[in-house]
């Protein structure tokens, strides 16, 4: 009988020492970006819809292209690498774009389907907007999320989750 009244004391003390804090309304909502080296989450907002435009990353006084899609770049997931319609108007990038984005007459599906190999000249030429971010966020390693698209709406429809995020643009 003492061993058990000892287990049931040992068992309580324990209990007792753990942290038992209530999760209140502010630690519910709140959300701390994991920037631990991966794939970076990326959402944005354009001033009109580029989402069907091939992207180009221009220098910072925007004079040249620094890097530019290839053809199998503008895959995601095995499907053609189309950004991820969010709430409020966000996209998520499934590509790598940056805050120096800009966007060529170009169309996706008719880029990746192309056997023309563009030339940066070419491509700087196609320029239709040079300056279309709206706003743009880092939210930390992608791989960090697991309801990716359900996670990221419940981050923008809140904007204390949002604040947390980096502000690229």
């Amino acid at each position: 009988m003492k061993k058990v009244n000892l287990l049931l004391i040992g068992v309580f003390i324990i209990m007792l020492s753990c942290n038992t804090t209530k999760m209140t309304e502010s630690t519910a909502s709140s959300f701390t970006p994991d920037y631990t080296p991966g794939p970076k989450t990326i959402i944005y907002k354009t001033k009109k819809d580029y989402s069907k435009n091939v992207p180009v990353i221009l220098s910072d006084d925007k004079s040249k292209i620094v890097a530019y899609f290839g053809t199998s770049d503008l895959t995601y997931k095995g499907a053609t690498a189309f950004p991820t319609q969010l709430d409020d108007g966000f996209l998520l990038d499934n590509i790598g774009i940056s805050q120096n984005v800009a966007y060529t007459s170009l169309l996706i599906n008719t880029y990746t389907k192309s056997m023309k190999a563009w030339t940066v000249k070419e491509l700087f030429e196609l320029i239709i907007d040079d300056d279309p971010l709206e706003i743009m966020y880092n939210c930390g390693n992608r791989n960090k999320f697991t309801e990716e698209k359900k996670e990221l709406n419940e981050i923008i429809n809140d904007k204390n989750k949002l604040k947390n995020c980096k502000k690229l643009y």
